[in-house]
């Protein structure tokens, strides 16, 4: 009775483990303050909760639109950006491919395979650049639904403009390409221009980073008329509660203080990312995001050791070409000393720095 793409799939798979200091999954280190909790208690004061909210959050949408001097009816929100690569999937991908790069967001691939869609993973280069030909080999001979996470979901690096629009071009009217956008904040990269001018790009942004409301679960999409209009129809209707709807508007009216947050992030990233370089024991990448992915010789033990300490980050060995690899989210300037100085810690002791 159960479909069988459903029954060979593994349940996404999180587990909680005790810590101290919270880096695993590249959320704001940030939650609300006691001014934008009285602002949500305002605003939820005035809801009524025995009526369904918009059908289309249509209150948040406008508000969404006029800051990023878009057109409202191209917006879509969703209950987080995971359900909108569901909704791409379903309006593209079914009986079609869904083309991504690997290693990336896990999400693109699970629904693939949960809608049955043929599911094209192609590596990245060893330097995490893109594999140009495979990919534009790939766009020419097929159709269906090209997710690309910029910055990078999972390596943190950036992709250029110039390759993306070869892909775009190579995409034509076949594919439509999505462009992830989740870190953007962090990059300071706007590809938003292309969904304009190109009718196949969406492009996807979060509450869920930047604006520190993971807990909230907003995601949308920036896309052309025909397409938002199609990726309406596969979002359930009502399905962004009155609640979501107004947490997302106190979050928008305070935009100055997540500008200054992501500032402080940089200035973290770039903290961080030196010291970790400056460690012989250690190699770890530039990002354009929230997070460092790094390299040991032995991550179980490393990951471990930095959890005996009380410090939590995520393992990423076990994706393709990341042999070796840990990924660390930017905290607090408390936390992210917390950790440095496990590592300073673990790095001295020979079993673990050499084995």
């Amino acid at each position: 009775m159960i479909r069988p793409e459903v029954l060979s799939l593994p349940a996404y798979h999180f587990k909680a483990r005790e810590h101290t200091v919270k880096l695993d999954q590249n959320e704001s280190a940030y939650d609300f303050d006691a001014d934008m909790r009285q602002a949500v208690a305002d605003k939820l004061h005035s809801e009524l909760f025995n009526r369904y909210p918009d059908m289309h959050a249509e209150r948040l949408r406008d508000k969404l639109a006029d800051i990023n001097g878009w057109p409202a009816k191209q917006l879509v929100i969703s209950g987080g950006s995971n359900i909108l690569i569901q909704a791409l999937v379903i309006i593209a991908g079914i009986n079609r491919t869904v083309l991504t790069v690997s290693p990336s967001f896990s999400v693109y691939a699970l629904q693939a395979q949960l809608l049955g869609a043929t599911l094209n993973e192609i590596p990245l280069n060893t330097d995490f650049s893109l594999p140009l030909a495979d990919l534009k080999t790939a766009l020419r001979n097929g159709e269906g639904v090209f997710f690309l996470a910029n910055p990078a979901a999972t390596t943190g690096n950036s992709f250029s403009r110039e390759d993306i629009l070869e892909l775009i071009a190579a995409a034509g009217e076949r594919w439509l390409v999505v462009i992830d956008e989740a870190y953007q904040d962090f990059s300071g990269t706007d590809f938003s221009d292309l969904a304009l001018g190109a009718p196949s790009v969406v492009c996807l942004r979060t509450f869920s980073k930047a604006l520190g409301a993971a807990g909230v679960r907003i995601g949308y999409a920036l896309a052309s008329a025909h397409v938002a209009e199609q990726l309406q129809k596969a979002l359930l209707p009502f399905s962004v509660s009155s609640v979501q709807l107004a947490v997302g508007e106190v979050v928008l009216e305070q935009r100055a203080l997540h500008k200054a947050r992501v500032d402080e992030v940089l200035r973290e990233r770039a903290r961080v990312f030196n010291a970790l370089n400056a460690n012989p024991f250690i190699d770890v990448f530039p990002s354009d995001t929230n997070f460092l992915l790094f390299r040991v010789q032995d991550a179980e033990s490393f990951y471990n050791g930095l959890l005996e300490k009380g410090v939590l980050i995520r393992r990423q060995d076990h994706l393709p070409g990341l042999t070796g690899c840990l990924r660390v989210s930017i905290g607090r300037p408390e936390e992210n000393e917390a950790f440095l100085s496990a590592v300073t810690d673990l790095t001295a002791t020979p079993q673990v720095a050499h084995d």
